[in-house]
Parts: C-alpha cells; sequence; structure tokens
C-alpha cells in the first residue's frame, strides 16, 4: 500500500508592517518605507525601496536618521494592535485553502498540501496570493516543497525572483539542485550564523554542499537537528505541521519607558499593565503560572547610577486571575524599588506554568485553583477586549495617563481595532 507524499507550503507575508502600513495608505506603495521598534529604537521592518537604499534590519534609529532625511523615507512606530489584527485576517484566509495549517509566526503559515491529488500546486499557490491580496491587501510570497527546509528556501526564491511571480514549487523540480547551489548555507531554516563558519570550514557554502555531506560528521558537529536538516534538504520530512502548538513554558512581558521613571507610583502602574498582558496570555493557552517574577533596572548604556533588581514569588495557588497577580507583582514592585534611580524597563516573568485541569486544588478551596466567579470575570473582561480592542477594559492599578508608556511618536492609527481610529474617507 503507497503512501501519500507529503506536500508543504510556507506562506510569507512580504515586508509584514510595511505591508499593513500600504493598506490604509496607499500612498506608500512605491515609496522607501520603515517601521521602528518598540520605543521608536530600531529598524523592524523595511520596505523592498529601503532596503534598496542601504537600510539595514535591525539597525539604530538614531545612526541613519539622516540617510533617512535625505531620501524622504517614510518613517512609521510600530503599531503593533494593527499589525496583530492584519495577521489574523492573513490567517484566516489561508485556512480556507486546507484542512491542515500551523501559524508559525504573526506574518507565516504551513500549509499542508499532501492530499491534493490532481491540483496544479502552482497555480493554486498564484490562486492563495491573490486571494490573500484581494482580502486583506496584504502581498505574500509561497515556497512548496516536500520538506518544511525546502519549502523554506523555496519561499526565499519567490520573493527575490520576478520571474517566480511570488510562487516556487520545488516539488518534483528539475531545477531543484540548481535552486540550492544558490543559497548561502547560513541563509538555510535552522543553520545560523553560529553554525555557519564550521561548516563553512569544512567546505559546506550552500545548501546544496550541506545536502550532500557526510551524515556521521554533522551528527557529532551539530547533533539530531543538525541532521534533520540535511535529511530534509534531501528531501525526507522531519518537521511535521503542529496545528496546535504546544503551550509556551513561560510568559514574559516587559518595555523600555519612553523616559527614565524615578516614582514607585509610575513603576507599579507599569507592572500592573504588564501583568494584565500576561495574565491574559497565560489564560489564552490554558495554564496556570506558579511563579512570578517582576524586575526592574535602570539603563545600562546610561550614565545614571545603576541598579537591577528581580523578585521570584512562589504563589500560594497556582492561578490566572489577574487580581491576584496584580497583588503580588505589586507588592513584589514595592520590596525592590529603591529611591533615587532612574528606572529605564521593567517587566513581569510568569514561569512554573500548569495545565488547568491538571492542577490539585487546595484543601480549602472548594471551588478549585480558580474560584468559579472569579473564573467567569476574566473570561468577560477577556471577551470585552478582544472584541472591542485591548485595553478597553482594565483595572484601576494599571492607570490612566500612564507617563512611562513607551515612545510611539509616529504611530500611525489602529484603524481594525479601535473605533475612534476607524479610516477617514473625504467625498
Amino acid at each position: 500500500m503507497s503512501t501519500m507524499a507529503y506536500v508543504v507550503s510556507l506562506v510569507d507575508c512580504n515586508n509584514f508592517y510595511v505591508s499593513c502600513e500600504r493598506v490604509f495608505d496607499p500612498k506608500l506603495e512605491g515609496r522607501s518605507v520603515v517601521v521602528l521598534s518598540n520605543n521608536d529604537g530600531v529598524i523592524i521592518s523595511r520596505s523592498n525601496e529601503a532596503k534598496a537604499l542601504g537600510i539595514g534590519m535591525a539597525v539604530p534609529f538614531f545612526k541613519i536618521r539622516r540617510l533617512i532625511e535625505e531620501n524622504d523615507v517614510q518613517v512609521f512606530s510600530a503599531n503593533f494592535p494593527l499589525y496583530g489584527d492584519m495577521s489574523q485576517r492573513v490567517m484566516s484566509t489561508l485556512s480556507q485553502f486546507t484542512p491542515d495549517m500551523e501559524i508559525y509566526s504573526i506574518d507565516e503559515a504551513f500549509l499542508d498540501f499532501s492530499g491534493f491529488k490532481g491540483v496544479d500546486l502552482t497555480a493554486y499557490g498564484r490562486k492563495i496570493r491573490g486571494t490573500v491580496k484581494q482580502w486583506t491587501g496584504i502581498p505574500v510570497s509561497i515556497g512548496i516543497a516536500g520538506t518544511k527546509t525546502l519549502a523554506k528556501i523555496g519561499n526565499e526564491i519567490a520573493k527575490r525572483s520576478p520571474k517566480a511571480e511570488g510562487v516556487v514549487n520545488l516539488v518534483k523540480s528539475e531545477h531543484l539542485d540548481q535552486a540550492l547551489a544558490r543559497v548561502e548555507v547560513e541563509e538555510v531554516w535552522g543553520i545560523g550564523r553560529r553554525s555557519a563558519p564550521r561548516l563553512r570550514d569544512k567546505g559546506i557554502e550552500t545548501a546544496l554542499d550541506l545536502r550532500e555531506a557526510e551524515e556521521a560528521w554533522i551528527k557529532k558537529k551539530f547533533g539530531l537537528p543538525g541532521l534533520r536538516t540535511v535529511l530534509e534538504l534531501r528531501g525526507t520530512p522531519c518537521l511535521t505541521l503542529e496545528s496546535s502548538p504546544p503551550p509556551k513554558q513561560g510568559i514574559t512581558t516587559s518595555r523600555s519607558f519612553g523616559a527614565p521613571v524615578e516614582s514607585l507610583d509610575d513603576l507599579k502602574e507599569a507592572v500592573a499593565d504588564y501583568v494584565s498582558r500576561a495574565a491574559e496570555k497565560l489564560r489564552g493557552q490554558g495554564s496556570l503560572a506558579r511563579i512570578l517574577t517582576v524586575f526592574l533596572m535602570t539603563n545600562p548604556f546610561g550614565k545614571d547610577s545603576q541598579y537591577h533588581n528581580a523578585i521570584p514569588i512562589e504563589l500560594p495557588i497556582p492561578t490566572d486571575s489577574t487580581p491576584e497577580l496584580l497583588h503580588q507583582a505589586l507588592a513584589g514592585t514595592e520590596r525592590i524599588f529603591r529611591k533615587g534611580y532612574r528606572y529605564h524597563k521593567a517587566g513581569v516573568i510568569l514561569s512554573g506554568l500548569l495545565p488547568r485541569g491538571q492542577v490539585q486544588a487546595d484543601l480549602w478551596e472548594k471551588e478549585g485553583p480558580v474560584p468559579e466567579r472569579r473564573r467567569k470575570l476574566m473570561q468577560a473582561l477577556d471577551r470585552v477586549n478582544a472584541r472591542m480592542g485591548a485595553g478597553t477594559v482594565a483595572f484601576a492599578a494599571e492607570g490612566i495617563h500612564k507617563v512611562w508608556r513607551m515612545k510611539s511618536e509616529r504611530r500611525s492609527k489602529r484603524y481594525t481595532t479601535r473605533w475612534d481610529e476607524l479610516v477617514e474617507v473625504t467625498v
């Protein structure tokens, strides 16, 4: 009995954050555009026009300000509410084309095409690409192959080659060797720049060279992950789709402040805000936390006096309740706060995570680790914020004015998640 050949595609949004900005401002098409990180620090997304100017990824904004001004580059602060909502729209669209899909990141997804007998996969890929563009406005590139690693390579070629028209199909392709020979070894998924020097010392400079490498040597130097990469390049699937990714083992929420913070009240507001975000993520994956850690730090690159500290708090009962986590976190913040310092960053870490259904109830708590009334309250809170936008309903401890909020001086409107920031059309 023959088995169905495994076929997978990688759909990747092109310059995703920039593309999101262009959807709501068509005048940006064809112009150089960049998006900045939290606090407008470094470049995290670039249009192809900006790349052509030599603007690199993760370059500090202040270092290339002159280049940006001289070339009239359009600059935006990160607008994560918008990007997150647009990502959901893209993923929802992609789910119409296959019963099995893995959302790999905010702008990437693997689609299983294994059962598509008699289908022209290249044409199908172009149909997907056209539909995503029509329904969401986001351009995508698609790589199709017999393994995830080869699909990644096909995707990169699809981005670079105008002839590909956004889709490259490497399934039984006569051009596969030629394609692999053009891919530098550090660009292979799972290799990276740390492993590349050792491979190059062995004469392995391209993906094609890596495919032909000696298995025993690869396993000795790079372990099973390295061997899996080689096998994937040879067409042997080793990485299957994860339609339900495993829950995270820890959740961290932290931000650098828009301006130095000196008061305890402002620090507690920031920590409360981070706790609320982390607790929402915790509930979203159906977990309870056993340990909460709060940390504070000054700017390690600044000239002010330096101080950093963290306090791990073992929770009496594992919980996902925002009020309980707030109570513990704010008490911890007071314990490690030291007056006289200019704080640059704070954050919270939830660890020791357990599945909700596997936590033993406290002997004196009749309703279990999270009492039913509190659980329903949190569910209602999450539903309102999911429907009306993050922060629509918040705890008073998070503050109102939030003077510590990170810089977003160039942020566009949150067109799809805030009623008061909808697109305005002038007739």
